[in-house]
């Protein structure tokens, strides 16, 4: 992206190097730990009324603080127990940020100080920001610009963990979490110790920076709102349960169990990864209880989830693997499609935005897209007319191609569909499972056209010929060559 080079300084007081041209003009997101910031806030007479929740949230926290640990501050069981209970490794990581870049010298955190850098990360607006700042949160405890693969992964799992939890048929897990998990890590880190929060952020906004989202997300939503649900325990005198989420995310039907390339843990990579039109909701879910509208159409919005309308179209270990059974299943859906690819020890993924069509000449529009899952996850491509299918047109290469340079394609599937070639490297086939990511209307438009040419092709097989109409008809001349005049059977 146009903005990379910014991200190394981000975490470098001291450098020379140029500021962030997304992040300069908001100095409050970008530089939370600055002394220049500190300053600059601290001269304002009280914040802006929308960060009044956050005010009222501290004090409570430190109440609570008073109250548990005998301390005038917020502490990280309060912290945790009241703010973020549902997510200790959360509540853990956002603690011990603020109370290094706010230089604390207690092991609490003062009230002035919980409310400054809770406000920044409320009124941060830049992605950029946004990810850094997180990138930080979860970054190596000995050096605040340093992250580990360890740390990374949490930052991951915290994200999915989100995603996973927000449905009404309750929380949801995948046994393959670790090893999707992994490859995003391996694919990141290439077997390094350490990278600088610069390059892992500059990495994540060229390939998966929509999972950070839902983190940012939820904390801002529990910074705004979480006062009223503490209020409400206090006076109930409830244990610090958390907070109910039962609002759903989208009107999901249990995940397919059966897919045996897009586990549940895939889906959620790659719908936070691939361009948001593969996995956009088909309308916002309601409110699950009276005067939930806001928090309702909030938490719609919160997570990655997967989405609802995602529909197999094809599996070549149920319906066999070849072009022609690709393109029966395939072809005629006029909406975005996910063909995932599988051969030993690698699976790529296809994102097309568009009904697939046979031609001669690369198409797709700029949401086309090339993913590499295993072994180690990349977005390898994204950009328009990078996608190719033809088994039909002589002259042209055969096969099904994604790759931006015809010359030398990321992706070669010849015309038998028996071998894949990725990056120059030939692998065997193994198998092909094709998704559906329009709405119900383009499968059902499929299913009608599959109908008709059923009907159709039975209509062909039982017309019945006049006479007239067979002295005319190209079998009988075809017959007479052969030798058979009298294509009679009465008259023999």
């Amino acid at each position: 992206m146009g903005n990379h080079h910014s991200n190394d300084n981000k975490g470098e007081q001291s450098g020379s190097g140029t500021s962030s041209p997304r992040g300069s003009q908001r100095g409050t997101g970008s530089r939370s730990g600055s002394g220049g910031d500190l300053q600059a806030l601290d001269k304002q007479e009280k914040p802006p009324l929308s960060l009044v929740p956050v005010e009222k949230l501290g004090k409570l926290l430190v109440q609570r603080s008073q109250k548990e640990d005998g301390i005038n501050g917020v502490t990280e069981k309060s912290f945790t127990n009241y703010l973020f209970p549902m997510y200790p490794e959360l509540a853990r990581q956002f603690y011990k940020y603020i109370h290094r870049v706010g230089k604390c010298k207690n092991k609490y955190i003062p009230l002035s100080t919980f409310r400054l850098h809770c406000e920044k990360i409320l009124t941060m607006l830049d992605d950029t920001v946004i990810i850094d700042t997180f990138v930080r949160m979860f970054g190596a405890d000995t050096d605040e610009n340093m992250v580990t693969p360890d740390g990374f992964r949490s930052l991951l799992y915290v994200s999915y963990k989100l995603s996973m939890d927000h449905y009404p048929e309750g929380p949801q897990t995948c046994l393959m979490i670790h090893k999707t998990l992994s490859a995003v890590v391996n694919g990141c880190f290439n077997k390094k110790d350490a990278h600088s929060v610069g390059f892992v952020v500059r990495w994540l906004e060229e390939h998966c920076h929509r999972l950070i989202f839902p983190v940012h997300r939820y904390c801002v939503h529990m910074l705004a709102t979480r006062h009223r649900d503490i209020e409400t325990q206090v006076e109930s005198g409830g244990e610090g349960a958390g907070l109910g989420l039962a609002t759903p995310v989208l009107e999901r039907s249990a995940w397919q169990a059966g897919s045996a390339l897009l586990p549940l843990s895939l889906a959620w990579l790659i719908a936070g990864t691939a361009p948001p039109l593969y996995s956009r909701p088909l309308h916002q879910p309601p409110p699950s209880h009276a005067g939930g509208l806001a928090s309702g159409l909030w938490l719609a919005r919160l997570v990655c989830a997967v989405p609802s309308h995602w529909t197999p179209l094809y599996a070549s270990r149920d319906h066999g693997l070849g072009a022609n059974r690709f393109l029966h299943h395939t072809l005629a859906y006029r909406g975005p499609t996910l063909v995932l690819l599988s051969a030993e020890e690698l699976l790529v993924v296809v994102c097309s935005p568009c009904e697939w069509r046979e031609t001669h000449q690369y198409w797709g529009g700029p949401e086309s897209a090339l993913i590499q899952i295993y072994p180690t996850f990349s977005m390898v491509e994204q950009t328009a007319k990078m996608l190719y299918l033809n088994t039909s047109i002589r002259g042209y290469p055969k096969g099904l191609r994604a790759g931006s340079d015809p010359r030398k394609p990321h992706l070669v599937v010849p015309e038998d569909f028996d071998t894949l070639t990725f990056k120059g490297v030939p692998h065997t086939l193994q198998s092909i499972e094709v998704w559906g990511c329009g709405d119900q209307a383009s499968r059902e438009t499929q299913l009608e056209i599959k109908k008709w040419q059923v009907r159709e092709a039975e209509r062909q097989r039982q017309v019945k010929l006049s006479a007239a109409d067979w002295i005319e008809h190209p079998d009988r001349y075809l017959l007479e060559l052969a030798g058979r005049p009298q294509y009679n059977n009465s008259a023999s």
